[in-house]
């Protein structure tokens, strides 16, 4: 990781569990170079890390907004995240819901 790496946790609410959310996500990242996962969450949000060039991160981060076709996003919520939760991830992966 370089100091041009931005790393971000984004939380995603709305009608966006059981409509292809994650894997829009994991395919949006891979085409943008952006490391990380995304996640289901237990509360039907939608929980994502992203790190990598901050321009690259900012726009999926917007994107985030807009989702998959069936998918009513209603709220996306963005903070810094420390590195240390990124892990030694070299790609961009679905993980377990939590």
């Amino acid at each position: 990781m370089t100091s041009e790496t931005k790393i971000v946790r984004v939380t995603i609410g709305g009608d966006v569990q059981g409509v292809g959310y994650r894997a829009w996500i994991e395919r949006e990242a891979r085409a943008g170079g952006v490391r990380g996962w995304v996640r289901n969450r237990l509360n039907g949000d939608v929980e994502a890390l992203f790190a990598g060039p901050p321009d690259a991160v900012e726009a999926l981060c917007a994107a985030c907004w807009r989702g998959p076709a069936l998918a009513s996003v209603e709220n996306v919520e963005v903070a810094e995240a420390d590195p240390a939760a990124l892990g030694p991830i070299a790609g961009f992966r679905q993980i377990p819901t939590r």
